[in-house]
Formats: structure tokens, sequence, C-alpha cells
């Protein structure tokens, strides 16, 4: 596909999936047009990179439909110049979008594969503020706390503690929570005072489950 037709699907995604969705943020909305998500893709599926629907990628993982990935960072309230922490980093994207608005991203993924592929896609891509790290996502990155926003790209049983833990103060969590095959509601949690968080919950949602020690056991 010619990068002529591929910027025209873009701009489609825009007008015609993500603003009549409610998608509003200026900055968000540059962020979705700037990225080439035909990147995080494999070659059978780049055909098919702007529609608003899942795809497949590595290890059985999917990337999420661009609605998705633009409605959680819209929630996120960035402004610029933040640091966020993104758990699961999956093919890139939705790190790669963060990139574009905050000044640092960290990049947690369990899965050895996709986490390198995910750094070295970042990284041709040339967004070298952009720190991909391998671990267990939910107990999030205590190294490089505490952290304006966090998304979570799994879902979780519960709100994990450590990752509550992380945020700045005013700083939002946002992470979908509910059982683990089926819908999880879309949480928002501010960290109000040191040891006061507000939640709010924002729509419902169908990820796949956040494994881990603060997350669900096991992947089967």
């Amino acid at each position: 596909m010619q990068s002529d037709q591929i910027e025209v699907l873009r701009h489609r995604m825009i007008e015609q999936q993500l603003k009549p969705m409610g998608i509003r943020d200026p900055l968000v909305l540059e962020a979705m047009e700037t990225v080439p998500r035909e990147a995080f893709v494999d070659e059978p599926y780049r055909s098919q990179a702007y529609d608003d629907t899942p795809l497949p990628i590595e290890a059985g993982q999917t990337i999420s439909q661009p609605f998705i990935v633009a409605y959680m960072v819209q929630s996120l309230q960035l402004r610029g110049g933040e640091k966020v922490l993104e758990v699961g980093t999956g093919s890139g994207y939705a790190a790669a979008v963060l990139a574009e608005i905050a000044a640092e991203v960290v990049t947690i993924e369990r899965i050895e594969t996709l986490a390198t592929s995910a750094k070295q896609r970042l990284t041709k891509l040339g967004y070298d503020n952009v720190h991909c790290v391998r671990g267990d996502g939910s107990k999030g990155w205590p190294q490089q706390a505490p952290y304006d926003a966090i998304v979570v790209s799994a879902g979780a049983p519960a709100v994990p503690e450590t990752l509550k833990s992380q945020l700045a103060v005013d700083g939002r969590l946002i992470i979908p929570v509910g059982g683990r095959e089926s819908h999880q509601q879309l949480l928002k949690v501010t960290r109000i005072h040191e040891n006061e968080y507000l939640e709010e919950t924002f729509a419902d949602v169908r990820f796949v489950p956040l494994v881990g020690d603060q997350g669900w056991h096991g992947d089967s």
C-alpha cells in the first residue's frame, strides 16, 4: 500500500471513527494521526490497520482497536511533559501514541518476544522517549515511580495496590477491572492525597487478562 493511501486511511480513521465516537482531545487526535499503526501489525493485516478493530499480533495477543487506544489515552488527561507508565506493551502501538504527548513513557511487558519486538520497532521509528522493560506489569515499575499517569492494557480482578502506590498525587490510573474471561469495566483512579483515591467507572470493555502477582495467576 502506498504512503499516500495510508495517510488517507489514517485521516479517515480520525474523521469517521474517532471524532464521531467522542474523541475530542486535540493532542490525542494529533497523536493518532501521526503514529503509523500499520508499522505495529503483521504484514497480512496491514491493509486493515485503520479499521476500528483489534488485530492479531505475536504470542496470541492482539493490538487494541484504535478507538480504545484513543479513549484510554484521552481519559489520562495528558497535557504534555508527563511521565507515563504503560502496563502491557503488546506491539508498542499505544506506547507510541503516548510518546507523542508525554515527555517519558515506561512500558512493561511480561512476554519476552513481544517486549523484544516492540523495543526494536519503537527504536526504528525514533521513539527515544519510550523505555521498554520486561517484567510483571501487575507490580508496575517502582524504579521510576511516581508516575503522572498509568494505563493498563489488560483486565485485572481488582485495582492493584502496587499501581495505585506508584501514582503521583493528582496522577491518574486507567485500568479494566472485572472477570477474567468476561467483560470488564474501565476504571479511572485518581490519587487525591497520599492515602486517598477517587474511583470512577467509564465504560464496559473486554481485554485479555492481566497475568501476574497482583493480577490473575497463570496463563490458562
